[in-house]
């Protein structure tokens, strides 16, 4: 049997370092521009923004390895659903809509279909994680065999 916990875990993991690289490559192209004045300058609310953002990801990698079944069920799924909305909002509508912002970058949008699919599964496997399962792989339930 597989341990939910630990694949919540890794799927975390996955997301988190798909964000950073997605962050790195837009950081090569910025410091590539020909005229760095035009690069976008954020404010520091958007940056804390950005940070709060990034801090979900990282917290959840442990919060998955050490929360007790129900409260890691929950916060997978807040988790998951809120980053799943906001990255997709924020890399496909603003372009569709035509809402003044340039469509994203081939690579942005690779890694953000990416990071959307994976945020979408987190929160289908702790849907569907129950809590027999949770007990069986915690050693609360040991299985009889013949």
């Amino acid at each position: 049997m597989h341990d939910t916990k630990a694949r919540l875990s890794l799927f975390w993991i996955f997301a988190l370092l798909n964000y950073l690289y997605a962050d790195v490559v837009a950081l090569f192209a910025i410091v590539g521009s020909p005229n760095l004045a035009d690069a976008p300058h954020l404010s520091p609310w958007a940056l804390m923004g950005s940070a709060v953002l990034m801090e979900i990801p990282i917290a959840m990698i442990l919060a998955c390895r050490l929360l007790p079944f129900r409260a890691n069920r929950l916060a997978n799924i807040i988790a998951g659903i809120v980053l799943t909305l906001i990255n997709g909002f924020l890399t496909f509508v603003p372009p569709v809509a035509g809402w003044g912002r340039p469509p994203a970058l081939p690579e942005y949008l690779f890694f953000a279909t990416i990071e959307t699919v994976c945020t979408s599964i987190i929160v289908w496997k702790a849907w569907t994680w129950s809590g027999v399962e949770a007990a069986v792989s915690s050693g609360l339930i040991v299985r009889q065999t013949d």
